[in-house]
């Protein structure tokens, strides 16, 4: 795995700054080197602290990131709180699981201390993100460049046009990316993240009990085995309760266990699933079966998600607080 991640740095730094510029407009490494030279260390002390405690938080901040970056683009729409006029994107039930937020808070308010008004918290999504990953290896095993702004609007009504439903076939999962500019590649890449964190029953069950409407039958591309287990923590089509781990195997370590499950027909979402039924994207999933690519390209494919949209120089603004709009 040393190697592994050795050779995933050295090939971060090469592409760096083609990215940046290709797909992050005035994103650059180090941002913050002049004008809150301890901002990247602060955001990492707190997020390792936090995980350390807490082993969950990997998989909440990496979902937060993507989900951010995906409506309206990285720019903290996601930390908003509703207000009495207008229901914010947490609001939405695809959000309502996300967590994490106090510790973006947390970490917030110790940059303000610092460097008041001066790093943003779209910012501190990506750099959280990357920073509770990077925990389990103790060094960031991905490059994020930042120079991010906030937005100002975040609106419930534009999540269902704009998040992947795990509920997706593979053209509908393409199309989604390709809105955000992201290729086939990327959609397979960025899916790996589904190596932690957790499931909700409701979001897969059809697929134990009533794949084919009204046959009560299961989803003949899933593993039987893994689908007789599955039935044991989910029982009925109706629950919403119940999480299982999406990579059984490993549901805490960020590795490439979930190409391998994904080859046994171990997808636990259909959205999982979907990535065997084109070729491109299989031929993707195979490549990414050797660690040292998948640690490759996951570093790359989020840099290029964390450049979606982004506001920059004078648009947006630097939240005061993460959760509500500056007065």
């Amino acid at each position: 795995m040393n190697t592994n991640l050795s050779s995933f740095l050295i090939s971060i730094v090469v592409f760096g700054s083609l990215l940046g510029v290709c797909h992050g407009g005035e994103l650059r490494k180090h941002f913050y080197k002049d004008s809150c030279p301890l901002a990247e260390d602060i955001v990492k002390e707190i997020i390792w602290k936090r995980v350390a405690y807490n082993s969950t938080l990997p998989a909440k901040f990496l979902r937060m990131h993507f989900h951010d970056c995906f409506v309206r683009g990285c720019d903290a729409s996601i930390l908003l709180d509703s207000t009495t006029y207008n229901q914010a994107e947490k609001a939405a039930i695809p959000n309502l699981s996300l967590g994490g937020f106090d510790v973006i808070d947390e970490v917030k308010t110790e940059l303000e201390k610092t460097c008041p008004g001066v790093v943003s918290c779209a910012d501190i999504v990506a750099l959280a993100a990357r920073d509770s990953v990077s925990y389990q290896f103790q060094r960031p095993i991905w490059e994020v460049l930042t120079g991010r702004r906030d937005g100002s609007i975040s609106r419930i009504s534009e999540i269902v046009a704009n998040i992947p439903s795990p509920l997706f076939n593979f053209n509908s999962l393409k199309q989604s990316f390709a809105n955000k500019g992201l290729t086939v590649h990327d959609l397979v890449v960025l899916s790996g993240g589904h190596t932690i964190g957790v499931g909700h029953c409701n979001f897969f069950s059809k697929r134990l009990y009533n794949f084919t409407a009204g046959k009560n039958n299961a989803d003949p591309s899933l593993n039987s085995t893994y689908a007789a287990f599955l039935k044991t923590q989910c029982k009925s089509l109706s629950n919403n309760i119940t999480i299982v781990p999406m990579d059984p195997g490993s549901p805490l370590s960020f590795d490439n266990n979930y190409f391998k499950n994904l080859k046994l027909n171990q997808g636990l979402f259909q959205s999982d699933a979907a990535l065997l039924t084109n070729n491109e994207a299989t031929n993707t999933v195979d490549e990414l079966l050797d660690s040292q690519d998948f640690f490759t390209e996951f570093g790359q494919s989020m840099k290029r998600m964390g450049a979606i949209q982004v506001l920059t120089g004078s648009s947006g603004e630097i939240r005061k607080k993460c959760n509500v709009v500056n007065s």
